[in-house]
């Protein structure tokens, strides 16, 4: 039986931290399904087909990973398209606190039998945030290894731009 697999963000941008869990997930999981979230509430550095754009580049290698995007509730998405599994990235005990809730809470929405699954960020990408990595490069601070190579000629691109 084929085990899919789904893990979601707002990924703006895609973080190496990121790319560790896609990549582990994988390895896991017959497939996996990376989906980019809307999220209205916040202003994003790139638009929804910059991000989608993005992360299919850095994931191509991978042959079992597929990029979606998705709105509204996510358990809705799960639901619709039968995950067996949902992925959730742990830097912190901070983040294991408010994903326990959403787990929680998706456990009541999910219909079928699909299970969240946490996976613990390598160490050394335990401090890196979509935000943090935004806030350094909008100072010009290096964000070298903290995204993948793609991604920070994209960020500085980005940047140029504004």
């Amino acid at each position: 039986m084929e085990r899919k697999a789904l893990y979601a963000g707002s990924f703006d941008p895609v973080t190496c931290g990121h790319l560790n869990i896609i990549e582990r997930a994988a390895r896991i999981f017959d497939s996996l399904t990376v989906v980019v979230g809307v999220n209205a509430g916040k202003k994003a550095m790139f638009d929804l087909e910059e991000r989608l754009e993005i992360l299919k580049e850095v994931t191509g290698y991978l042959p079992n990973v597929t990029v979606d995007t998705f709105s509204g509730l996510l358990a809705d998405y799960i639901n619709e398209k039968g995950f067996d599994v949902y992925v959730r990235g742990l830097r912190s005990t901070n983040d294991f606190e408010n994903e326990l809730h959403m787990a929680q809470m998706n456990a009541r929405l999910f219909t079928g039998d699909t299970e969240t699954v946490f996976l613990m960020t390598d160490p050394k990408y335990s401090f890196i945030s979509s935000s943090l990595v935004k806030e350094v490069a909008s100072f010009g601070g290096s964000i070298d290894g903290l995204v993948p190579e793609y991604v920070v000629s994209r960020i500085r691109s980005k940047l140029q731009e504004e």
